[in-house]
This record gives structure tokens, C-alpha cells and sequence, in this order.
């Protein structure tokens, strides 16, 4: 059992640094400087129901200090934009620019053809293992370390 354990957190460990790595290098041979954290700054926010920085700091699992000094980095490389909400003013609403949109069209067909690749020797049973074993990983995650 401990041998399988000292597996699985290599495996892991060494599977989502290269991943890192791997989008970086992606980006940067395409003339993007930004670093993996500022692009995962972009993307959160283009998941963000919202568009406001406690939603996007909640999905990036940051304080919103820390989401303020990457997006006014951000917004100084021109990548995003603040906008004061219609109804209330107080509210500042973050958008990503076209200059953004590029970048993450870019990650996303990263992403994809990183999967595709994965995907293509596994067969029907494996995925459908593969995806349950994943999917309790990330319920752990999400369990154990989200609400800290």
C-alpha cells in the first residue's frame, strides 16, 4: 500500500508540474510573456459569473489582495479592465480585453489537444475509471483544503 501511495503522489506531484511547464513553454513559443498564474487570472475571470474580484479571487482560491496586484499587473500589460457596475457604483467589474481573448483561445486549444492526446489510446472502460478516480481526487481536494 505504501508503495501505491508514494506512486500516486509522484505521479501526481510530477504530472501537474509538467503540465505547468508545458503550458508556459505553449505560450511562450507563441510570443505570450505572461506567466501561468497571470493566464489562470485571465481564465478565472472569464469563468466568473460575476466579473467581480471576490468571485474571481474565490474561483482562483486567493484573497483579493493577491487578485488586485495581478490584475493591475493585468491591466498594465492591457490584458483587462475595470468597470464601474451600471446599478451600483461601488461595485467594480473586472473585463478581459480582446488582447486576453487571444491568450486564452491559445490555452484552451492547449488544453485540448493535451487531452485529446491522453485520451486517444485509452478505451471506453479506462476512461470511464480514469474519470470516477479523478473526480473523487478532486472531491478530496475540494473537501480538504477549499474551505481553509
Amino acid at each position: 500500500m505504501e508503495n501505491v501511495k508514494e506512486t500516486l503522489n509522484e505521479l501526481l506531484v510530477d504530472l501537474f508540474n509538467h503540465i505547468l511547464v508545458l503550458e508556459e513553454k505553449n505560450l511562450q513559443d507563441r510570443g505570450i510573456s505572461l506567466s501561468m498564474t497571470e493566464v489562470h487570472t485571465l481564465e478565472n475571470i472569464q469563468k466568473s459569473k460575476t466579473k467581480t474580484m471576490s468571485d474571481v479571487a474565490r474561483l482562483q482560491l486567493i484573497t483579493q489582495g493577491t487578485l488586485t496586484v495581478a490584475v493591475n499587473r493585468l491591466q498594465k500589460k492591457g490584458y483587462v479592465s475595470r468597470l464601474q457596475d451600471a446599478q451600483d457604483k461601488r461595485i467594480i467589474r473586472l473585463s478581459l480585453t480582446a488582447k486576453a481573448l487571444d491568450v486564452l483561445a491559445i490555452h484552451e486549444k492547449f488544453h485540448e489537444e493535451m487531452i485529446d492526446s491522453f485520451i486517444s489510446d485509452l478505451k471506453i472502460d479506462q476512461d470511464v475509471a480514469l474519470i470516477t478516480s479523478l473526480r473523487r481526487i478532486m472531491e478530496y481536494f475540494r473537501q480538504n483544503y477549499e474551505d481553509r
